[in-house]
Protein backbone atom coordinates (compact mmCIF):
# COMPACT_ATOMS: atom_id res chain seq x y z
CA UNK A 1 0.00 0.00 0.00
CA UNK A 2 1.34 3.33 -0.82
CA UNK A 3 0.81 6.08 1.92
CA UNK A 4 2.28 8.72 -0.10
CA UNK A 5 0.07 11.86 -0.16
CA UNK A 6 -0.24 13.94 -2.89
CA UNK A 7 -0.72 17.71 -2.08
CA UNK A 8 -4.28 19.01 -3.72
CA UNK A 9 -3.22 22.50 -6.44
CA UNK A 10 -4.18 25.57 -5.48
CA UNK A 11 -7.55 26.79 -6.16
CA UNK A 12 -6.03 30.21 -7.63
CA UNK A 13 -2.68 30.23 -9.79
CA UNK A 14 -0.92 33.05 -8.72
CA UNK A 15 1.96 34.33 -10.95
CA UNK A 16 5.16 36.01 -10.48
CA UNK A 17 3.64 39.82 -10.90
CA UNK A 18 1.28 38.71 -8.50
CA UNK A 19 3.24 37.31 -5.76
CA UNK A 20 5.45 40.08 -5.93
CA UNK A 21 2.89 42.12 -5.33
CA UNK A 22 1.39 40.46 -2.34
CA UNK A 23 5.17 40.84 -1.29
CA UNK A 24 5.31 44.69 -1.74
CA UNK A 25 1.91 44.60 0.10
CA UNK A 26 3.10 42.71 2.99
CA UNK A 27 6.04 44.54 3.48
CA UNK A 28 3.73 47.60 3.93
CA UNK A 29 0.66 45.69 5.83
CA UNK A 30 -0.70 47.41 8.84
CA UNK A 31 0.41 46.15 12.41
CA UNK A 32 -1.50 42.81 13.03
CA UNK A 33 -1.84 41.73 9.10
CA UNK A 34 -0.85 37.59 8.84
CA UNK A 35 -1.49 38.06 5.03
CA UNK A 36 -3.90 38.93 2.17
CA UNK A 37 -6.92 37.21 1.24
CA UNK A 38 -9.05 37.04 -1.65
CA UNK A 39 -12.98 36.86 -1.60
CA UNK A 40 -16.05 37.09 -3.88
CA UNK A 41 -18.33 39.23 -2.32
CA UNK A 42 -22.10 40.17 -4.09
CA UNK A 43 -21.49 43.28 -5.64
CA UNK A 44 -21.41 45.22 -8.87
CA UNK A 45 -23.66 44.83 -12.21
CA UNK A 46 -23.16 40.97 -12.42
CA UNK A 47 -23.22 39.92 -8.95
CA UNK A 48 -19.81 38.62 -7.24
CA UNK A 49 -16.80 40.93 -7.64
CA UNK A 50 -13.00 40.38 -6.53
CA UNK A 51 -11.70 41.75 -3.46
CA UNK A 52 -8.10 41.29 -1.93
CA UNK A 53 -7.82 42.95 1.90
CA UNK A 54 -5.65 42.25 4.50
CA UNK A 55 -6.30 39.71 7.27
CA UNK A 56 -5.40 39.80 10.75
CA UNK A 57 -6.33 36.33 11.43
CA UNK A 58 -6.89 32.99 9.61
CA UNK A 59 -10.20 31.59 9.51
CA UNK A 60 -10.08 27.19 9.49
CA UNK A 61 -12.01 27.06 6.28
CA UNK A 62 -10.24 29.34 4.05
CA UNK A 63 -7.44 28.51 1.88
CA UNK A 64 -4.05 29.08 2.56
CA UNK A 65 -1.11 29.69 -0.25
CA UNK A 66 2.63 30.45 1.37
CA UNK A 67 3.74 32.90 -1.40
CA UNK A 68 7.71 34.36 -0.85
CA UNK A 69 6.22 37.62 0.04
CA UNK A 70 3.61 36.50 2.89
CA UNK A 71 0.67 34.15 3.13
CA UNK A 72 -2.52 34.75 0.67
CA UNK A 73 -5.88 33.10 1.51
CA UNK A 74 -9.03 32.03 -0.28
CA UNK A 75 -12.35 33.08 1.66
CA UNK A 76 -13.19 29.51 1.83
CA UNK A 77 -16.81 30.62 0.39
CA UNK A 78 -15.41 31.71 -2.56
CA UNK A 79 -13.34 28.99 -3.82
CA UNK A 80 -15.99 27.25 -5.95
CA UNK A 81 -16.09 30.63 -7.24
CA UNK A 82 -12.50 30.61 -8.04
CA UNK A 83 -11.64 26.67 -9.11
CA UNK A 84 -8.86 26.75 -12.12
CA UNK A 85 -8.27 31.00 -12.06
CA UNK A 86 -5.15 32.83 -12.32
CA UNK A 87 -4.67 35.98 -10.63
CA UNK A 88 -2.13 38.45 -12.31
CA UNK A 89 -0.90 42.15 -11.13
CA UNK A 90 -0.83 44.08 -14.26
CA UNK A 91 0.19 47.93 -14.47
CA UNK A 92 0.34 50.04 -17.32
CA UNK A 93 0.34 54.06 -17.84
CA UNK A 94 -3.10 54.36 -16.21
CA UNK A 95 -4.05 51.55 -13.93
CA UNK A 96 -3.01 48.79 -11.78
CA UNK A 97 -4.34 45.97 -10.40
CA UNK A 98 -5.21 42.74 -10.04
CA UNK A 99 -6.55 40.74 -12.81
CA UNK A 100 -8.56 37.29 -12.96
CA UNK A 101 -8.68 34.88 -15.74
CA UNK A 102 -11.43 32.86 -14.17
CA UNK A 103 -12.76 29.71 -16.25
CA UNK A 104 -15.90 29.56 -14.48
CA UNK A 105 -17.42 33.06 -15.06
CA UNK A 106 -20.55 33.11 -17.05
CA UNK A 107 -20.09 36.82 -18.31
CA UNK A 108 -18.66 40.58 -16.62
CA UNK A 109 -19.73 43.46 -16.70
CA UNK A 110 -18.89 46.51 -19.29
CA UNK A 111 -16.44 47.97 -16.84
CA UNK A 112 -14.89 44.43 -15.59
CA UNK A 113 -15.86 44.99 -11.75
CA UNK A 114 -17.65 42.06 -11.45
CA UNK A 115 -18.67 38.94 -12.54
CA UNK A 116 -21.66 36.02 -12.57
CA UNK A 117 -21.62 32.18 -12.78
Amino acid sequence: MNTTTRQRPSAVLLTPAAEARIAALMSAAPEGAIGVKLSTPRRGCSGLAYSVDYVTEAQGFDERIETPGGLFFIDAASVLYLIGSTMDWVEDDFAAGFVFQNPNAKGTCGCGESFTI
